[in-house]
């Protein structure tokens, strides 16, 4: 059964979405030009906000998680996978990561885009301000 978790935030004018292997969003309300992989900011809940439930199910290296990233009338899904190290313990930003790299703010591994491969449209309704939502998806294989 799959689980999920949405979360609420808004497009920026510095939302560039050029990162090659991440993309953020982040609960700051504020975002400078260098944060390339940063695709929406003031998020209304962070990893440590997540259901338990969700939480074990993306500790499972078999986990299939997606993350639809939506604004305006865009929106881009990005796929990955869970990992027994997934912590859910960060309470600022959302990381998904194309590697198998795992810190406190990772919420997803392996996934099949980053910021720079994000539909263009999307990123420039992100960067016009639109509200963005970040729809977290996890199925596992049990």
């Amino acid at each position: 059964m799959p689980r999920e978790e949405v979360v609420r935030a808004s497009g920026h004018e510095n939302v560039t979405g050029e990162h090659a292997s991440t993309l953020e969003v982040t609960s700051d309300d504020f975002l400078t030009p260098a944060g390339d992989c940063i695709l929406a900011v003031d998020a209304d809940r962070v990893p440590a906000d997540f259901d338990d439930a969700f939480v074990s199910a993306c500790r499972d290296a078999d986990a299939t998680i997606t993350a639809t990233v939506a604004a305006g009338d865009h929106s881009d899904t990005v796929t990955g996978t869970g990992h027994p190290d997934l912590t859910f313990e960060n309470e600022r930003s959302h990381v998904l990561r194309t590697s198998d790299y795992v810190d406190d703010r990772t919420v997803m591994v392996n996934a099949d885009a980053a910021a720079g491969d994000v539909d263009r449209a999307l990123v420039s309704a992100l960067a016009d301000g639109h509200d963005a939502t970040l729809t977290l998806t996890v199925e596992s294989p049990d």
